[in-house]
């Protein structure tokens, strides 16, 4: 098993993105050679046996926006002779020397004034103004249809070719396989050399890696290529046709679900609503890798088509089963409704209790969170702004090693700030009795010592629970001195409850009463609610377990006044 090391090459070397694309190649040809197809390995072979210049050209050019580019906007001062290094590309095909450019290729490539020169006599048979603007322009020039063509076809007197990157695609599809996303890219490495982010080192094994089999990367790329052309404007009735079937790997199905979700919402918006209806319940059912919020649409969609008798039908058992709180909450007020609708007898199964609450006039207006720790903050009970940061904080330097333990398909590549599959519905289950050594911490009075210990050794390393800005020593001992272990117990077990919904929604504010006597509450957390402002679902959910567990919270609510 290798451990996980710094990859990214020193900024000072002028040739450091070429050093760090070769790490990729070397760290997927090694980890991933099986996945490979063969023009794949081709280009693995071929860029190895490139010369230094145009191997460094070629990946400046990769690492650009698009695939057309105009030589002169390739100087760069470590490759030299931008034409002697295109040509070894161009001979090895990786590089089309005149490619067609259709309209808008054309139109990025060249500026106004060389597109008045280039189409000096569409302009003038158009009879537009010679200082057309290059809307205008564009514009009667696609009126015409015109087919793609090279450039020096399109402005026969250019002074420059364009040429085009032909693996673009392949070098997506090894990003891919290094990554196991496309939201990352290769500025990862230059934003861990300049210490913009910095990383945990997790061991690897034979099994850190995303995808296990071919079918896996061509499913991702298949969803990602969809959802690319939902967010360019294609319709969601012609996509929702070439949707593939779920695939059977787990975090591959939970990513076909939020895609059929954010279709089926699409649909919805469009007045689609028997497509949406049929994408949500894509998206939201068979469980576990099933969406949520994909059931919940259904059903809402449901019951506005009046289909009441159906949707709770469906409603019912799903309540008795769902573990998930937010869920729970939805399917409560839903059922209340239909069962209303029906002329049945409403029920719920969720007791809400009302919060404790007060009300501050202050002068104003401001910001109210910023106005209210100010007016309650005291030497002897100091007050701060907290948010979704303290709780969750704590829990992440608590539980630091359970959520950087190498279990397979967690960790992918050196640059991940958590665990691939920290939303998935079993990253808990596969944990629990980890997470439960951590907690038990608390039960025996070890975690202020584990919490500040792992604050000096870990600070600055990127968690998915911890902000660093938020969290100083100071602070951290403060709350630790006043905050119960129990009570952080029970907010650590209903945060694990739903990683996901449950890190939002937490109080705005705590107050420390480090000085009290001891039985006696020594702090509070505070959610601040301006003139207007209510209480969200999650904030509900949040002050409904320490209603139920006595954790000290209440509402504030602000009112703007002399």
């Amino acid at each position: 098993m290798n451990s996980k090391k710094a990859a990214a090459a020193s900024l000072e070397d002028p040739l450091y993105y070429l050093t760090n694309f070769e790490h990729v190649l070397a760290w997927v040809a090694e980890r991933h050679s099986d996945l490979l197809r063969d023009e794949e390995h081709a280009f693995l072979d071929l860029f190895a046996g490139l010369p230094l210049g145009s191997r460094a050209l070629l990946v400046r050019m990769v690492m650009r926006k698009g695939e057309y580019f105009r030589p002169s906007r390739l100087a760069y001062p470590e490759i030299g002779d931008t034409e002697a290094a295109l040509a070894p590309l161009v001979t090895a095909g990786v590089v089309e020397e005149a490619p067609t450019l259709d309209v808008a290729t054309l139109f990025a490539q060249l500026r106004l004034a060389e597109l008045r020169q280039a189409l000096s006599v569409e302009i003038a048979a158009t009879g537009l103004p010679g200082t057309v603007s290059k809307g205008a322009l564009r514009e009667a020039l696609l009126a015409r249809e015109p087919v793609p063509q090279p450039l020096n076809v399109w402005w026969p007197q250019a002074p420059e070719r364009v040429v085009r990157v032909r693996i673009m695609a392949i070098c997506d599809h090894l990003r891919l396989m290094f990554f196991g996303n496309l939201r990352q890219d290769w500025s990862e490495f230059v934003l861990a050399e300049l210490g913009h982010q910095r990383f945990e080192t997790v061991a690897f094994g034979a099994d850190s890696r995303a995808f296990q089999r071919r079918d896996e990367v061509d499913a991702y790329l298949s969803l990602h290529d969809l959802r690319r052309r939902l967010d360019d404007g294609e319709a969601p009735a012609d996509l929702a046709g070439t949707l593939p079937a779920r695939p059977d790997n787990p975090w591959l199905a939970s990513r076909h679900a939020r895609l059929c979700l954010v279709l089926g919402r699409r649909a919805e918006r469009e007045g689609l609503a028997d497509l949406a209806l049929a994408l949500y319940r894509r998206a939201g059912w068979p469980a576990p890798e099933a969406n949520g919020e994909g059931r919940i649409r259904y059903l809402r969609l449901a019951e506005r088509r009046g289909h009441w008798r159906q949707a709770l039908a469906l409603a019912e058992p799903l309540a008795r089963v769902t573990r998930d709180d937010v869920e729970a909450q939805a399917l409560d007020r839903l059922l209340t409704r239909l069962r209303r609708r029906l002329g049945l007898v409403p029920e719920s199964s969720i007791s809400e209790p009302a919060p404790e609450c007060f009300t501050l006039r202050l002068p104003g207006p401001g910001r109210v969170e910023q106005a209210v720790r100010d007016h309650l903050h005291r030497q002897a009970a100091p007050v701060h702004y907290v948010e979704n940061t303290l709780l969750t904080g704590l829990f992440g330097l608590l539980c630091w090693e359970v959520l950087f333990k190498p279990l397979a398909g967690a960790f992918f590549h050196p640059f991940q700030s958590g665990p691939a599959d920290l939303y998935r519905d079993d990253f808990v289950i596969r944990r629990r009795d980890h997470f439960e050594a951590c907690l038990t911490r608390l039960d025996e009075g070890r975690h202020r010592q584990a919490i500040l210990a792992t604050w000096r050794e870990k600070h600055g390393l990127a968690n998915p629970f911890v902000h660093w800005e938020a969290l100083d020593e100071e602070l951290l001992t403060q709350v630790l001195a006043c905050i119960p272990p129990s009570h952080l117990r029970i907010c650590f077990e209903h945060l694990l409850s739903n990683l996901r919904a449950n890190r939002a929604g937490l109080p705005d504010l705590v107050q420390l009463f480090p000085e009290v006597p001891p039985g006696e509450p020594s702090y509070r957390l505070i959610e601040v609610k301006g003139p207007g402002d209510r209480l969200q679902d999650n904030q509900r959910r949040w002050l409904t377990v320490f209603h139920r567990h006595e954790i000290p919270a209440a509402v504030c609510h602000l009112e703007w006044g002399a």
